[in-house]
């Protein structure tokens, strides 16, 4: 009878390890994924506001944020450095992310 109590406790404790191991890497996953959308929306709106791309940069970032899973947060342009943030929904919370691009400081 004891054999058997720990037998079901220890199923039970790595069962619980287990959720909350796959809850952990799922967040991590959606964070990356996130990160990744918020930086190919900034680089999507400085790319058009140097010229490169033909467009208005922040349907552009809107765009690039779509592609990578997220929603478009807010974006602002100035000179030619871009800054994003993007949101994705996870679970019952939001996971968000900002990203600049632009050309490197002078100096």
């Amino acid at each position: 009878m004891a054999g058997s109590a720990l037998a079901v406790g220890s199923v039970a404790v790595v069962a619980t390890l287990l959720v909350g191991f796959a809850g952990a890497g799922v967040a991590a996953a959606t964070s990356a994924r996130v990160s990744g959308a918020a930086d190919a929306a900034a680089l999507a709106a400085a790319d058009t506001a140097s010229g490169r791309v033909v467009g208005v940069p922040c349907e552009h970032a809107a765009s690039a944020a779509r592609l990578g899973g997220a929603d478009l947060a807010s974006c602002a342009v100035d000179g030619l450095v871009a800054t994003v943030e993007v949101s994705a929904p996870f679970g019952a919370f939001t996971a968000r992310a900002r990203a600049r691009a632009g050309p490197p400081p002078s100096g």
